[in-house]
């Protein structure tokens, strides 16, 4: 909860300084750019689960200056949009394409969330939004393989809701109803919880890779 916590105060600042619309596009941009634009690759935090919740908790702690209807229903839009665009580019320009732009991590993550794909088909999109580096990377790999385009239509949709509407609205009901605010942040928390094994293990691996590329690279310049 700290770093959601961290992303609240952030935002706050940013809507006591600049207002409400700013920061609904700066939310919905971020959202969209998660998927859309593959930064959510980089940096899944800032663009996931922590985003969501604690945009939902600003949102509550200025009811005056904003409406958690307009936040919710503008985070499912981008969240929908942005897997749309993921799924475009997938398809269009193909595997190659993204076996190009992934590097030896990346590749292994290509691989994994294939499998994951293969295994779940139409729920994989939809399970895919809880899951930091899966959800970027499912839209492409759909696109891919050809997924039938209603069928990736409505399993946008639905994990766009799930997700994007849910988790601000777990993030506002947190603050604003006492009566389900435990029961919010235990939900929030898992999510946020998962968002950061996912990444610590994953910077944990990079940082062993690199070591072990470095390594090996220490013979052959001596040679």
């Amino acid at each position: 909860m700290i770093l959601a916590s961290a992303l609240d105060n952030q935002m706050g600042d940013v809507l006591a300084n600049a207002g409400p619309i700013l920061f609904y596009l700066v939310v919905w941009g971020l959202v969209f750019a998660g998927t859309g634009l593959f930064v959510g690759v980089f940096i899944p935090f800032i663009t996931g689960d922590s985003l969501l919740f604690a945009a939902g908790l600003v949102t509550a702690s200025a009811p005056d200056d904003l409406n958690v209807v307009i936040l919710a229903i503008g985070v499912g839009i981008s969240a929908f949009v942005g897997d749309q665009v993921g799924f475009i580019m997938g398809r269009h320009l193909g595997r190659p394409y993204l076996d190009k732009k992934a590097g030896p991590r990346m590749a292994r993550l290509v691989v994994r969330v294939e499998r994951f794909y293969l295994k779940y088909g139409w729920w994989s999109v939809v399970i895919a939004r809880f899951m930091p580096w899966a959800r970027v990377l499912i839209p492409w790999i759909a696109g891919i393989g050809k997924m039938n385009y209603t069928k990736f239509l409505t399993s946008n949709l639905v994990g766009a809701i799930a997700w994007g509407v849910g988790l601000s609205l777990v993030g506002f009901f947190a603050a604003s109803i006492p009566e389900v605010k435990v029961a919010a942040y235990i939900i929030g928390g898992f999510f946020i919880a998962l968002s950061l094994i996912f990444g610590t293990r994953t910077w944990i691996l990079d940082r062993r890779e690199r070591r072990e590329q470095m390594a090996q690279s220490k013979p052959s310049r001596s040679n």
